[in-house]
Formats: structure tokens, C-alpha cells, sequence
């Protein structure tokens, strides 16, 4: 049987034809016209030479072209290989390379590093640029998308296999090499369907499907797996639509919110954190707000609490990674309200807690998160070391640690390379990072550990302060001290005005090793 990730789009194109897909500023893209804009790109990439299975990558912030090339790319039988806007030229190169691709479709903002990567990258022939406004582009031998979507050329959707690579993402390693994580047709289709006919019901009793009605705001960016499967794909499915936020600020989502009576808000922890604490969010009319889905990294448990006590929102958690396409956990709604967890497996996955021996531990006892299903990746492109290290014994080895508490709810301790090694005590740097947050003037933290000649590792803690608040070192390090046991609280703490962010606004423990 056939399956191909882009019929989530022609089959909705079919059933909700006139209803709006895309919102883009004062751009709205019915259901109808995304799908043929896909099916014109999709025609332009097969005249162009591309073949089912060939890589085209994609270099965009959110705007429509990302969609609309995404699709186009999957209707063609190609894989998408989808690119952070803010790789550097070097780093480009590699994945460019390393992927194979031989077509790269580059939003203008990128051109500096888009065009230096891409004229090294001996596979890669075909330019394809997004300009802001449809301006016809002066790089050499590049078209504008735009420009492909004046012909009349209409590609039919290409018959691929369940198991065909559908997307291919980097993961950002913190040493080594990005490992590109191949994604198929099926994990892609099942997660997307999962978000939007499960995700918000109490399957089976209960079906609650993203349809005609439902808004999502994107502010999550679309080259990543979270805002690309679960925004984009999950709305896309149902008939719902979603709003392109091409660059997050607390300001812009809050207008867009107001303005789109936006009903979804998948996140971040800091994108939350920035809402709570901007200032325009007390008199703002978010009424229409019904649903906010949290991922990407553990949720504070005290920004949660403040949350649901200012706009009246629980946030549903939810875990997953790139290799999990990406949902691999999810909180029920009916079960939102319990703090500090991700919630339990979705439907027709597993997930289990191992030691360092792969031997799966007690309820209750802290070990390596692993997964097996349905959404688990096929392996990580031309790199049978590292998915074979990833991959033993038929499970997904997350690198994550975690507990199972009585309910079966799954609890994310930390990364496993995050952990800090005190004296011989074992210290996590989320449960000192949650004491942190307590604290009324802390709005962000980060711990990490740090060389010490007596203990091996010292805790220290980095912190920004919400607007209008004020606190030293000593007084928020005496503040941990009365709440933690003695070799968990930070002996350093630092006060930055704030803290450093990946694109998606998770924040990087990496940087701040780096400097410490």
C-alpha cells in the first residue's frame, strides 16, 4: 500500500476546499490554492530533473513558500530536508552535502550564508529563492518561488511507500557531527494524524479533530519538527488553519492571537515564560485561547501554576524528539493539571526506563528514557555507527532520563549529559532549576556543572530577572539553599540580562559550558 506524507494536504484540499489553510499577515491561502501551489512547485522540481527519492532542501523562516515548497517537494516523491535559517556557511555546506540534496530552496534573509553554502556543495545545482514580496531575485541562475507558480503545469501526487524517507532533519549535537534523522512517510502521517484527531481527546471515548474553526499559531519555526509536524501537519490534516509567525516575540504573538482569535499555541517553555512576563498580556483580549501544548523541554512546573492562574489555561505537556517524528509522550487533557509531567506513551508506542545495561529499571527509579513505535526514525543518514549506538536492541536510546510513577505518567528528569556528578551525589540540574523558579523575581534559569578541584563538579546556576524585579546572587542562592538538600543548591550563581536561546527559544546549556 502506498502512502505519501503530502496527501494529508490533497485529501483537505478536497474536503475543505474553500476553507483557509494559511494565514500570513494580510495573506490568507485556502485550501485549495496551497494545494496547487504545491502542485506547481511540485511540477517545476520534475521538469527541473528531480526525481522521486532526490533531496530538496529548504532554508526558510515561516512564511507560505515554506509550506507551499514542502508540499511541493512531497507531491514530486523528493525529500525534504529541512534546514535551520541560521546555519553558517560551513555548517550548511556539510548538511547540504552530507544530504546529498540537489535542490536548495533560500529565503532571501539567508542569502549570506545560503549562497556561500550552497556554491560549495557540488551536488546541489537547482536555486530556488524566497523573496519577501515576490521581487524578482538578481542571484545568478535562481529563480524566485514565486515565479514557479505562474505556470500552469499541475504535478499529480507521487505514489511513495510507507517506509520511503520522507523528511530529513539534523539534530543540533552538542559534540561531533549533526546526524541527519530520517524520517518516513508513515511516522510523519501517523504523528500528524495523532495531533490532530488525538492529541485534545480522551481516545477512544472521545474524538476531538483540528478542524475548520481551529487556529494555530505558529510561532514555533516550521523547519523544526515540532512546529513543522504538529502545527503545519496536524492543522493541515483536519481542515484547521494556522498563522506564520516568521519571527517569535511575545508582542507579535500576543497581536496575532488578538488579531486571528487564535484557539492553539504549542510552545516553548520560553515562549510561555515571555507571554506571562510581557506586559501588554494583562490587558490583552485572549479569550479565544483554548488549547496550549508545551514540548521541547521540561515545562517549570511554577510557570505552568501562573499560567493557568492568569489566563485561566491549563498547558498540556507533552515530550518528543526529532527521532520520534517528534511526539513520543503526551498528557491527556483530562490529566493536564498534574505538574512536572509529560503525561503517558501515545497510542502505539512504548516507552520503557533503562539502566546503563539496558535493563529496564523499578517503577519509581531514575534511568535513560527508551521508545519503540511506530514514530521512531529509520535511522540517521549515512551513519550506521551512530544509529546503531542510538538504536540497540530494537529501542530508541533517547539520551534523556526519566521515572514512571504509580499512574504510569512519565516524569523528564534531564538530559543524561547534563547531569552533575558532586562528590560522588548525583545532582539534576532541572530539580535545582525548578527551586530556582520559585523564586518571584527569577523569570529564567539555567544550571550547569563546573570543574572543581575538591568536588569534581560544582553546581552553578545562571538566571535572568522579570522586568521591574530585582534580587542579588547571595539573596536567590540562600533562597535555593532553604529548598534543596545541601550538595544540590548552587555555590555560583550569575545575573545575566538574559539567557542564551536556540531558534526555537529552548535554551542552550552548550553556550554557557562554553564559557564556563
Amino acid at each position: 500500500m502506498s502512502l505519501n506524507l503530502g496527501s494529508l494536504l490533497s485529501s483537505s484540499a478536497k474536503q475543505f476546499s474553500s476553507e483557509t489553510a494559511l494565514i500570513a499577515e494580510s495573506d490568507r491561502y485556502t485550501y485549495e490554492r496551497l494545494d496547487s501551489c504545491a502542485r506547481m512547485f511540485a511540477a517545476e522540481l520534475l521538469e527541473a530533473g528531480i526525481e522521486r527519492g532526490d533531496k530538496v532542501a529548504l532554508m526558510t523562516p515561516n512564511v507560505p513558500e515554506f509550506t507551499i515548497a514542502y508540499f511541493g517537494a512531497l507531491y514530486a516523491g523528493a525529500v525534504v530536508v529541512s534546514l535551520n535559517i541560521l546555519l553558517s556557511a560551513d555548517e550548511l555546506e556539510y548538511q547540504l552535502t552530507h544530504s546529498q540534496a540537489k535542490a536548495f530552496v533560500m529565503h532571501a534573509d539567508c542569502s549570506e550564508s545560503g549562497l556561500e553554502g550552497f556554491n560549495r556543495c557540488d551536488s546541489c545545482q537547482l536555486l530556488y529563492v524566497v523573496e519577501d514580496g515576490g521581487a524578482k531575485t538578481s542571484i545568478q541562475n535562481a529563480r524566485t518561488v514565486v515565479e514557479t507558480l505562474t505556470r500552469s503545469g499541475h504535478a499529480d501526487v507521487c505514489q511513495t511507500m510507507p517506509d520511503e524517507t520522507a523528511v530529513l532533519i539534523y539534530t543540533s549535537g552538542t559534540t561531533g557531527k549533526p546526524k541527519g534523522a530520517e524520517l518516513t512517510h508513515s511516522s510523519l502521517f501517523l504523528n500528524a494524524r495523532y495531533a490532530s484527531e488525538r492529541m485534545f481527546s480522551a481516545w477512544p471515548t472521545e474524538i476531538t479533530i483540528m478542524q475548520p474553526g481551529f487556529v494555530g499559531l505558529c510561532a514555533l519555526p516550521l523547519y523544526h519538527i515540532f512546529g513543522q509536524v504538529v502545527v503545519q501537519n496536524g492543522l493541515l490534516m483536519g481542515g484547521g488553519s494556522f498563522v506564520c509567525l516568521k519571527r517569535f516575540s511575545a508582542e507579535a504573538a500576543i497581536a496575532a492571537i488578538e488579531r486571528e482569535k487564535v484557539t492553539l499555541l504549542p510552545g516553548v517553555p520560553t515562549m510561555f515564560f515571555a507571554i506571562l512576563n510581557d506586559v501588554k498580556s494583562g490587558s490583552a483580549d485572549l479569550s479565544s485561547l483554548k488549547r496550549c501544548v508545551s514540548g521541547g523541554a521540561p515545562l517549570p512546573v511554577d510557570v505552568k501554576e501562573t499560567y493557568k492562574k492568569k489566563f485561566g489555561i491549563t498547558i498540556q505537556e507533552g515530550y518528543g524528539l526529532t527521532e520520534t517524528s517528534p511526539m513520543a509522550i503526551m498528557q491527556l487533557p483530562n490529566e493536564s493539571d498534574k505538574c512536572g509531567t509529560a503525561g503517558k506513551p501515545i497510542h502505539g508506542v512504548d516507552v520503557k526506563i533503562f539502566d546503563d545495561n539496558d535493563v529496564e529499571v523499578p517503577q519509581g527509579e531514575r534511568g535513560e528514557i527508551v521508545i519503540r513505535g511506530h514514530n521512531v526514525m529509520k535511522g540517521y543518514y549515512r551513519n550506521p555507527e551512530a544509529t546503531a549506538e542510538a538504536m540497540r536492541g530494537d529501542w530508541f536510546h533517547s539520551g534523556d532520563i526519566g521515572y514512571v510513577d504509580e499512574e504510569g505518567d512519565i516524569f523528564i528528569v534531564d538530559r543524561k549529559k547534563d547531569m552533575i556528578l558532586r562528590g560522588g551525589y548525583n545532582v539534576y540540574p532541572r530539580e535545582v532549576e525548578e527551586a530556582l523558579y520559585k523564586h518571584p523575581a527569577v523569570m529564567e534559569a539555567m544550571v550547569i556543572g563546573v570543574p572543581d578541584e575538591r568536588y569534581g563538579e560544582e553546581v552553578k546556576a545562571v538566571v535572568s530577572l522579570k522586568p521591574d524585579q530585582s534580587a542579588s546572587p547571595e539573596e536567590i542562592i540562600e533562597f535555593s539553599k532553604e529548598r534543596l538538600a545541601a550538595y544540590k543548591y548552587p555555590r555560583m550563581l550569575e545575573i545575566m540580562d538574559t539567557l542564551p536561546k536556540g531558534p526555537t527559544g529552548k535554551l542552550l546549556k552548550r553556550v554557557l559550558r562554553e564559557t564556563n
